[in-house]
């Protein structure tokens, strides 16, 4: 990837290294070489965080004194922006979040007017545009583009969920937790339009508290919600909502690999699920994989970042596939993870078996031990040329080698060195991934930051 693009669009701390005047350049060269001198159509959207205000005036205005028009959505989920991008007829979408980070980060992402994300080839050209920006041409008069609010685009990615259910839910409760995040209005309004009692968490947003201790990084929330109010079911996102992480009527844990199995073993099933194949990503447990070969389905694994599943996904023709952390993607119904999606076909294998999400989810809840740490460090790349650091992994893996995995990456969205220890023992698990952690930091002058996330 190139200096500004990571694995889901650029990031970083909002005013300070994800400036008003990158954002600027961003919205610039975007137009220049995705319009490609005709009038521009870009749909802009953003999630609730304090600087969504501030970054969405600068790409609103960068865009317009390109040449292009802006159709602006508002507060919308990810996947919503996404959705739309393809249904407005524009040159692209861009989404102005920051997904599960702290509220402080932000971001920009681009989708394509497929609504798919565009390939690294086409970042890498408005990257280049971007150092150029200044020189570009700046249209006066009635060549400056336009702003335009859709007043209904919260309304139309709704209905567009709606369509997806198989039933109404009526007599169900459902408790969500929205993170204070996009999801926080159209969450609780999907499942109450569906007929279900809806016991909504974390859903006023102020600005500065999405994602602060709740949601989908936080799933202690809806496991206590769902079993202090006797829920059926609980669904936690993610700050964008591109996520969902669910718990059962007992408040135990479903994250995103134990909801691919339960879906995608009801799809095989039936039939409907295209060479019994689900990508998943290197970070998917060992158990998964196993449960899932004794029923007939293939797990196919992509590295981290659901534009590597998604890649791998299309590589393949399968039509399901995701990640730990909750973000899921049925090709069949959208082109991106969408945490609503999720949560809808997870229900719908309910519905349709007439069996409880226990039953579904039994052969899924029997994990290896994992454990996930994080390093901090200025320059996290730099570990795979630390030829000391190298060599304990290789020691590490040859440990655990036919009792567990070692994964050691430099995280696409944060400064942050993530260590994925997996063992038949949780004392191995644990030992062998503090002690990477520990070597990691010292080598590159980081600091240990804590428990790391799938994402």
């Amino acid at each position: 990837m190139g200096r500004f693009f990571g694995t889901d669009g650029i990031r970083g701390i909002a005013n300070a290294d994800l400036s008003t005047e990158l954002v600027d350049r961003l919205g610039r060269a975007a137009v220049h070489v995705l319009a490609a001198g005709a009038r521009g159509r870009f749909a802009v959207g953003r999630d609730p965080r304090i600087s969504g205000d501030l970054l969405e005036a600068a790409l609103t205005a960068a865009l317009c004194s390109a040449g292009a028009d802006v159709l602006r959505l508002g507060v919308l989920p990810t996947p919503g922006i996404a959705l739309l991008t393809q249904e407005l007829e524009v040159h692209a979408g861009a989404v102005i979040s920051a997904s599960h980070n702290p509220m402080e980060d932000n971001g920009v992402k681009l989708f394509a007017p497929t609504g798919f994300k565009f390939p690294d080839e086409m970042e890498e050209r408005i990257e280049l545009v971007m150092d150029e920006a200044g020189s570009l041409p700046r249209p006066t008069g009635a060549a400056i583009g336009r702003v335009d609010d859709v007043a209904d685009a919260a309304e139309r990615y709704l209905g567009y969920l709606l369509r997806l259910a198989r039933a109404r839910l009526d007599g169900w409760r459902i408790a969500v937790d929205c993170a204070n995040g996009a999801t926080a209005r159209i969450a609780p309004a999907l499942w109450e339009r569906l007929g279900a009692t809806v016991i909504p968490l974390n859903a006023s947003p102020d600005g500065t508290n999405i994602n602060a201790g709740c949601g989908s990084t936080h799933p202690e929330c809806i496991q206590a919600a769902v079993r202090a109010h006797g829920a059926d079911l609980g669904f936690a996102h993610d700050g964008d909502g591109d996520r969902v992480i669910a718990a059962d009527r007992q408040g135990r844990l479903l994250d995103g690999d134990t909801i691919m199995g339960v879906t995608a073993l009801h799809r095989a099933d039936g039939g409907a699920l295209p060479g019994n194949l689900l990508v998943a990503t290197v970070m998917t447990n060992m158990r998964i994989e196993i449960a899932l070969r004794d029923r007939g389905v293939r797990l196919e694994r992509a590295r981290v970042g659901d534009r590597y599943v998604l890649e791998r996904m299309l590589d393949t023709g399968a039509r399901m596939g995701g990640e730990q952390s909750g973000h899921v993607i049925f090709l069949d119904d959208a082109t991106t993870g969408d945490g609503l999606v999720t949560a809808l076909q997870l229900i719908n294998v309910l519905l349709e078996s007439g069996r409880p999400l226990e039953e579904h989810a039994e052969p899924f809840l029997h994990r290896f031990p994992q454990v996930l740490l994080n390093v901090r460090a200025q320059s996290p790349e730099r570990w795979q040329d630390d030829a000391e650091i190298l060599a304990a992994v290789v020691a590490a893996e040859r440990r655990l080698a036919g009792r567990g995995r070692v994964l050691v990456r430099a995280s696409g969205t944060e400064p942050l060195v993530r260590i994925m220890t997996e063992a038949d023992a949780a004392g191995l698990a644990d030992d062998t991934a503090r002690g990477l952690a520990e070597l990691i930091a010292a080598r590159l002058g980081g600091t240990p930051a804590g428990p790391g996330t799938p994402g």
